[in-house]
């Protein structure tokens, strides 16, 4: 069984004891965060595609904890111009493990 959810503008596909990194959440490590805007489920058998979400269904997740991404490092350059700019960039995201997937 897994499903599609949407967090936050991006989609996660999402199976029962995955562990997923998504955009930061509020909430502290233990938690019980509800996704309920689930777009597509599969049970094994049957496909559910939602219009543009599927009714009553929802998935259940722990909040596991906080963090931050590798780095990004952005760079601008102009030729014959002396300009060089170097930036970083780090996201923050938050680990939940899925309990459950019901629809």
């Amino acid at each position: 069984m897994y499903a599609i959810v949407e967090h936050q503008g991006f989609q996660y596909r999402v199976t029962p004891d995955q562990v997923v990194q998504l955009s930061k959440t509020a909430g502290e490590p233990g938690d019980t965060v509800t996704l309920d805007r689930v777009l597509f489920l599969h049970d094994g058998t049957n496909a559910t595609v939602g219009c543009p979400v599927v009714a009553n269904a929802k998935v259940e997740a722990e909040l596991v904890s906080h963090g931050r991404g590798k780095k990004v490092i952005v760079g601008k350059f102009k030729r014959r111009k002396d300009y060089r700019r170097k930036n970083g960039h780090r996201q923050d995201y938050t680990e939940v493990r899925i309990k459950s997937i019901t629809g």
